[in-house]
């Protein structure tokens, strides 16, 4: 899944290939991907790129007719969504409902030249991937719930602190995976968060002391803003090859520690699992079945 580096970077790449560009074309194939009907896609069409932004894990394509009104392309991409950006666009159109493309956007410049476009796609079968026309993004439901951004000025130790007090003994994965609680985190990008700092996946919440709430607050900064630095300049289609390149434990069950040798070890749920190391993150012992909640004795 996308999540907070990866979409920020795809904003940056949007702001470089598409701002100044107007809309000629948008093509739904997907029916159940477009969540909104009052703006209609359709009036899309004409408008001029301005600017593109992130909340959370949201993608914002912000866009301006020529009346000056602003209407926002909002995404989320979900598990196994992509937007693919392509130099030339082909002018068959979609059919609904075959192949992994579920939303298209085609651009022209000034000239009115074609000047290539992207694709929203989704694989696999479990379609999850939305895609939101709004005059105001923040009526979005999924954007309206959105907790505080992670490496924004006010997300500060305190703040942190804040959130695991009031998450109680709700377990850190969770919490940090809890995009109502803080933006942009998930799967990923929170395995290698609690193994850099040293916390089991399954520790409460309000459990951890004031050294350990600084230490978290630190990794949290440096793991993502180092994601978003490795990311800086690729195209979107590098994107996804870069984080898993620069996972730490993420994603490399079975592999060394990169710390301390251990091996990496995996805790598997219906749909999804964890990473982790039991030396540098459980006192080396292994974590059982989520269902369990508790470590191996």
């Amino acid at each position: 899944m996308p999540e907070l580096p990866e979409v920020e970077s795809l904003a940056a790449y949007l702001r470089r290939e598409a701002v100044g560009l107007r809309v000629a074309r948008v093509e739904l194939a997907a029916i159940s991907a477009l969540k909104t009907f009052d703006p209609p896609a359709t009036a899309l069409v004409g408008s001029r790129v301005v600017d593109a932004q992130r909340r959370g894990k949201f993608l914002d394509v912000v866009l301006a007719d020529e009346d000056g009104e602003v209407l926002h392309l909002v995404t989320h991409l979900a598990r196994a969504g992509w937007l693919q950006w392509r130099k030339e666009l082909s002018t068959t159109p979609l059919r609904p409902g075959k192949g992994p493309i579920a939303f298209r956007v085609g651009f022209v410049d000034d000239d009115g030249v074609a000047a290539g476009g992207f694709d929203l796609t989704e694989a696999g079968t479990q379609k999850r991937l939305a895609v939101y026309v709004a005059r105001d993004p923040d009526g979005i439901e999924g954007v309206a719930r959105l907790g505080p951004e992670p490496l924004a000025d006010d997300f500060t130790v305190d703040a942190l602190a804040r959130i695991l007090e009031e998450a109680g003994g709700k377990q850190l994965k969770g919490v940090l995976r809890d995009q109502s609680t803080i933006a942009g985190i998930g799967n990923a990008y929170s395995d290698d968060i609690l193994h850099a700092a040293k916390l089991s996946p399954f520790k409460p919440a309000k459990s951890l002391s004031g050294s350990e709430i600084a230490t978290l607050h630190q990794c949290i900064h440096d793991v993502l803003t180092d994601a978003v630095t490795r990311s800086e300049g690729l195209g979107a289609a590098d994107l996804k090859a870069e984080k898993k390149l620069g996972m730490r434990v993420h994603g490399r069950t079975g592999e060394p520690c990169p710390v301390c040798g251990d091996t990496v070890r995996e805790v598997s749920f219906a749909d999804s699992s964890l990473q982790y190391c039991p030396t540098c993150q459980t006192d080396g012992k292994p974590l059982a079945d989520r269902r369990l909640s508790k470590l191996l004795k």
